[in-house]
């Protein structure tokens, strides 16, 4: 990425701030990602802003570009690969892709930032104003009763050898009268830095992203994944806090339903790899993020010569971490069994360079809105096996969402 014509050293610990609002009202669309400094394996989301006013029709998405190109991809563009419906009602409409091209390039490496695009000098040298709390009122779409029936039909599925795994996931909707994503994106990333905090927004839309999760990245011909699947609670106590690191490192459960997503990811990356080139570097890692340990595993592979974007795309998605497996019947029966159109949650949100690689999170752990029609919505799921119990899932999911509750409470220290 050749974007070193102008450097810039801030002067003011609120120039993110001021970057992000100035973008906003420059740009109708634009990719904020930063990593955190986590050591990821495979590293993660680099600290850079992308930014234009030209959003590429679907019909041209998979098309070569002289710019970087990002954006989104919405769950139920598994529609367009598979023989798939999303039947479930949706919050407001969302497009299956959204992406533009990026006019401004900007990255943060070693304290220094440096662009392809002139920036106002104010933006580093200002501190940013007292911007309003956000504070959103927000309701579960399941109530606890219906979360555990439909949990018992999908553990009656397995049972009936349709599928094996699957993620049951569940919403939650809020409406307001004031929102500013931008500030969401800054109190959750205080609460819960990951190393795929992303902050997109298209027109209107925004996805304020706290992802733990990568779904897929290029490097030249090597292509990697690292599902996560496995959970823990963290805590306060040095040795709590460790006897969990340990249980969740030593149970059978959860290695069971991380290998059972590792293979499915094995083979949708043979799809597009070559012959006895699918690796996996890591099975069974536990990392420690700010509320919860996870499990993740890394898989990786060569792949086939002269594939373009689209075929990667087309061979893996979605995610087999918000499906389960086998991936196309057990996709049929979440359709079945959830209440609400995932839209862009469980998609991806990531960039394409003009080389072709790229890097994509998985959209969890993030809150969807629309500031055209006043809502918003969050999902969280976990995943279903036949040993899974019903109560601990959902307590789960709770936990999952606790720093999105907080940002919407305003419970921001």
């Amino acid at each position: 990425m050749e974007i070193s014509r102008y450097t810039y050293h801030p002067l003011t610990s609120g120039w993110k701030t001021n970057l992000l609002h100035w973008v906003n009202q420059t740009y109708s669309h634009f990719f904020w990602s930063d990593g955190n400094t986590y050591d990821y394996p495979m590293g993660s989301f680099r600290t850079q802003l992308l930014a234009g006013n030209r959003e590429i029709p679907q019909r041209e998405i998979w098309g070569n570009f002289s710019r970087t190109i990002a954006g989104i991809i919405s769950y139920d563009f598994k529609n367009h690969i598979e023989k798939l419906k999303s039947n479930n009602p949706e919050f407001f409409p969302l497009p299956d892709l959204s992406f533009f091209e990026a006019e401004l390039e900007l990255v943060l490496e070693q304290n220094q930032i440096q662009s392809n695009q002139p920036i106002p000098d104010w933006i580093w040298e200002k501190e940013p104003e007292i911007k309003q709390k956000n504070v959103v009122s927000f309701l579960p779409q399941l109530d606890q009763e219906t979360y555990l029936k439909r949990f018992a039909k999908i553990q009656e599925e397995i049972i009936e050898g349709n599928t094996y795994e699957l993620n049951f996931c569940q919403a939650f909707v809020g409406i307001f009268e004031y929102f500013d994503p931008i500030q969401a994106y800054l109190d959750l990333n205080s609460i819960s830095p990951m190393p795929f905090s992303a902050l997109v927004k298209a027109n209107s839309k925004f996805v304020v992203s706290a992802s733990p999760e990568r779904f897929l990245k290029k490097i030249g011909p090597q292509l990697i994944a690292q599902p996560i699947k496995g959970t823990a609670r963290r805590n306060s106590d040095p040795t709590l806090d460790q006897q969990n690191r340990e249980k969740l490192r030593s149970s059978e459960k959860e290695q069971a339903e991380n290998l059972m997503i590792t293979d499915l990811m094995r083979n949708d990356l043979s799809k597009v790899s070559q012959t006895g080139s699918v690796q996996v570097p890591e099975l069974f890692g536990i990392y420690s993020f700010p509320k919860v340990f996870q499990m993740i595993s890394t898989v990786s592979s060569e792949l086939k010569p002269k594939l373009a974007f689209k075929d990667i795309i087309e061979a893996t998605f979605p995610m087999g971490s918000m499906t389960g497996a086998p991936k196309i019947k057990t996709m049929e029966i979440i359709d079945e069994q959830e209440s609400f159109k995932r839209g862009w949650f469980s998609g991806a949100l990531g960039y394409v360079e003009p080389n072709g690689n790229f890097d994509f999170s998985v959209i969890i752990r993030s809150i969807i809105c629309d500031l055209a029609v006043k809502k918003l919505y969050f999902g969280v799921g976990s995943a279903i096996t036949i040993d899974a119990d019903a109560e601990s899932e959902y307590q789960e999911c709770l936990l999952k969402a606790e720093a999105i509750f907080k940002t919407l409470r305003g419970e921001i220290n």
